[in-house]
Formats: C-alpha cells, sequence, structure tokens
C-alpha cells in the first residue's frame, strides 16, 4: 500500500533535502509534483487540492526559507498534513457503558465485511470481551456459513437463522439473546449492498432505528479507485457513520481511496487489514501511516508486534543461552516461529526506517522461513545441538526429508554461523539492551 506515492515521495524530498538554500519557486515547483503523485495514487482531486494549498501556504515563509535545513522542514510540514489528512491521532471503538456494546458493520459487496467481523471479534476477546457475531446476509446463506466458519475458528458464538426473518427482527432477537447469555459485543454483519440500492439503503436505516448500534462501521476496500468518495459519502449521508475499516491494505500500491473517504467524511480510520488471515487487522494511527508513506518506517509498530509475538520466558531463557555462547538450530527454529506470528516477513521489513527502498524488487519471501523451518525439523536432536557432526550423508538425509536441495541444507547451515558469530557481539551488553527495548528486561 501506497508503495508508488512513497517512492515518489521520496524522490522529491531527496532533491529538497539536496539544496542549501530554498527558494520559494522550489518549493511551489516541488508541490507540482506532490500533487501530481497523489493524482496517481488516487486521491480524489479536491482533497489533493485543499492538501498542497494547506503545504504552501506552510512552506513558503522566512521559518522555511531561511532555516539551516529547509528541504528537512517542508518534509516536517508534509508529514504534519499527512497526519491531519488520516485523521490526526488513533481512534478507538467506543463502547457503550450499559452493555453489550452493538456495532454495525456496512459496506459494498466484497469490501471484506464477513472477514472483518471475525477479525474484529478475535480482537475484542483478546481484550477479554465475551463478543457474539451476528449473520444478517439472509439472502445469501454462504455468507453465514462463512461467518459460522470464522466464528468456530476464534471459539466466538454465531447467531443466524435459516428461517425467512427479515434482518430488523434477526438483529432484535440477537440482541436480546446477547443480553440474556452476558455478551458484552454484538458485531452485526448486514449484507453488502451498492450505496446506490435506495431500498438496500432504507434497510440499514431501519436496523440501525432498531439495533440502536454505538457505532456503525463502514467496511471498505483500500483498492477502491475514485469511486471511493461517492461511496463513503454515500453511507455517511444515509447512515452518520462513526468510522471507517479499510481492508486488503497489501492489495494495491496506490491506495488514496484510503485518504480521500477520510478526507470527504471527516470520519476516522479505525482499523486495516492487511490480508486474509484472521489476526491481520491492527488499529489505525495516522502518525505512524504518515511515517510508512514518507518511507521513514513504523518502529513504534514493529515494536508492538514483537511484544505481541515474543514469548518473554523464551526471550530471557534465549539471552541466558547467548551469554553462554549456545545459540542451536533449536533456538533458531524457535526465533523463526516467534517471527512469523508478527506477519508476513516484507511487512515486517517495510516497518524499518530505510528498508523499504533496499527491498523493492527482491523477493522478500515467507516460503523460505517455512523452508528453513522443514530443514530443521528434519534434523536429529543430536545434529540441532551440534551442527559439526553434520557431514555429506546427513546434509541428503535432510535434503529428502524436507523437500528441499542439499544446497538449501549447505545455505542454511553458512547462515547459521553467520549469524552465530553475530550474536556473539551481544555478549558485551547488547543482547539486554535489545531486551530492555522490548521491554523484556
Amino acid at each position: 500500500m501506497f508503495e508508488a506515492l512513497s517512492e515518489k515521495l521520496e524522490g522529491i524530498f531527496k532533491k529538497l533535502k539536496g539544496r542549501g538554500l530554498l527558494r520559494e519557486e522550489d518549493i511551489v515547483s516541488a508541490l507540482k509534483e506532490i500533487k501530481m503523485a497523489l493524482l496517481e495514487a488516487d486521491v480524489n482531486f479536491k482533497v489533493v487540492k485543499d492538501f498542497t494549498e494547506r503545504v504552501r501556504v506552510k512552506a513558503i515563509g522566512k521559518e522555511v526559507t531561511e532555516s539551516i535545513t529547509p528541504g528537512q522542514q517542508v518534509v516536517k510540514i508534509v508529514y504534519d498534513e499527512l497526519c491531519s489528512l488520516m485523521g490526526g491521532k488513533h481512534s478507538k471503538i467506543n463502547l457503550s457503558p450499559n452493555p453489550p456494546t452493538v456495532l454495525m458493520l456496512v459496506g459494498l459487496h466484497g469490501s471484506g465485511k464477513t472477514t472483518t467481523t471475525a477479525k474484529l471479534a478475535k480482537s475484542f476477546k483478546k481484550d477479554g470481551r465475551r463478543p457474539v457475531l451476528v449473520a444478517m446476509d439472509t439472502a445469501r446463506p454462504a455468507a453465514i456459513d462463512q461467518l459460522i466458519t470464522l466464528g468456530a475458528q476464534i471459539d466466538v458464538p454465531v447467531y443466524s437463522t435459516r428461517a425467512e426473518d427479515s434482518p430488523i427482527r434477526i438483529c432484535a432477537d440477537a440482541i436480546k439473546k446477547a443480553n440474556s447469555e452476558g455478551r458484552d459485543v454484538v458485531i452485526l454483519d448486514t449484507a453488502g449492498r451498492l450505496h446506490i440500492d435506495e431500498q438496500l439503503m432504507k434497510e440499514l436505516e431501519e436496523i440501525k432505528k432498531e439495533a440502536k448500534p454505538k457505532e456503525i462501521l463502514l467496511v471498505a476496500d483500500a483498492m477502491t479507485g475514485q469511486d471511493a468518495v461517492n461511496i463513503a459519502k454515500s453511507f455517511d449521508n444515509r447512515l452518520n457513520i462513526d468510522g471507517i475499516i479499510l481492508t486488503k491494505m497489501d492489495g494495491d500500491a496506490r491506495g488514496g481511496a484510503a485518504l480521500s473517504m477520510i478526507a470527504v467524511t471527516g470520519k476516522p480510520v479505525k482499523f486495516i487489514g492487511a490480508s486474509e488471515k484472521i489476526e491481520a487487522l491492527e488499529p489505525f494511527h495516522p502518525e505512524r501511516m504518515a511515517s510508512r508513506i514518507l518511507g521513514m518506517g513504523d518502529i513504534v509498530s514493529l515494536v508492538e508486534k514483537a511484544q505481541e509475538a515474543v514469548n518473554i520466558k523464551e526471550a530471557v531463557k534465549l539471552q541466558k543461552r547467548l551469554s553462554e555462547n549456545k545459540f542451536t538450530f533449536e533456538d533458531l527454529k524457535d526465533q523463526l516461529t516467534q517471527i512469523r506470528k508478527m506477519g508476513p516477513l516484507e511487512n515486517i521489513l517495510s516497518m524499518i526506517p530505510g528498508i523499504g527502498k533496499q527491498i523493492k524488487g527482491m523477493s522478500v519471501n515467507d516460503k523460505e522461513l517455512v523452508k528453513i523451518e522443514a530443514i530443521i525439523n528434519s534434523m536429529t536432536k543430536q545434529e540441532r545441538g551440534n551442527y559439526v557432526i553434520i557431514n555429506g550423508s546427513r546434509k541428503k538425509r535432510m535434503a529428502m526429508g524436507s523437500g528441499t536441495t542439499v544446497a538449501d541444507v549447505n545455505r542454511l547451515i553458512k547462515q547459521y554461523l553467520q549469524m552465530k558469530k553475530m550474536l556473539k557481539m551481544f555478549k558485551s551488553g547488547g543482547q539486554s539492551k535489545l531486551a530492555k527495548f522490548l521491554n523484556f528486561g
């Protein structure tokens, strides 16, 4: 997401930073390029015009032109305005003081509503809440089946009916049942509909009247083009939505629809979904996304992901083993397992400042981690603990057992030895510093 935009902005800022002195015409010229980059990223024309005008007003002045680092000052102004364009600050879902909190998810067909419903429930469950899902797409039995399957995966009940009940009746019964069972969050998975379908939009208004949701969330496909503005406007005008959840954030390099929706509705993006995986839903932080767009990485999100994925006891245990100069293939396998919990490798690397450009065009393949794990699984306990005993015949056996080649095994051993050598450097205190950084020490 935003890959092309990020690359173009980086090129524009590189030219600005290379100048010791910035004239007004330099800033105007850069703003024209920024405007084109945003338009090519599918950001709405009016949104682009307003954005660049705000940047121009702030950038053309003595504070910037007479600054020691004028290029950096312009980048800071663009960063601040991007944050503002995307809502300014992280917006949480408001929970009702008197449970259950009813959340109503709406959107077009195929926007990812049903999957997002389950992801949201998993997020609430992780926070110690007791959610229930409500399947309201009575016209599509497959949608009901999908929600039931997803509910079973995350161990969250699903209220559904095969009868010819209306969605209004279904939500009323579901809320009543949630009350009786002590469920504190009710998530309504409404049927997808076109924003221009008068009858179906009216049905949403009736559901809203019946359910009295605490929040109505528009689930929107981040790959939606210029029509994103009309979609967002229509749903907001009819329902007065409280926020947006953007799905398929990993599916499009342009992503301007995201910026347009926020600017036009004035409603915050609350979550973003990066893949079909049930755990792939993360809170949206405007300042972190602005940082990613400008190629500055997102260390805060990376640390949060690490804290969620890494087992503290295992981290302390590994630290002790490193201090004793012990690092085996078994330890390597454990570390890979924890890395995979953090999400797609390419996403993780893109959060590190300066890495995004370096990995562009490279094959950052999560399957390589699977291959390494398979090779380690093909080793005996003795081989995992002592690489020295791994000879030619053992390598052949490992390759056959893991469905790889001897060259793959040799490559892994080489990488392991390089890692082992590098980790020796942490003995002087680097590992403890890393542990403290991740709140383990």
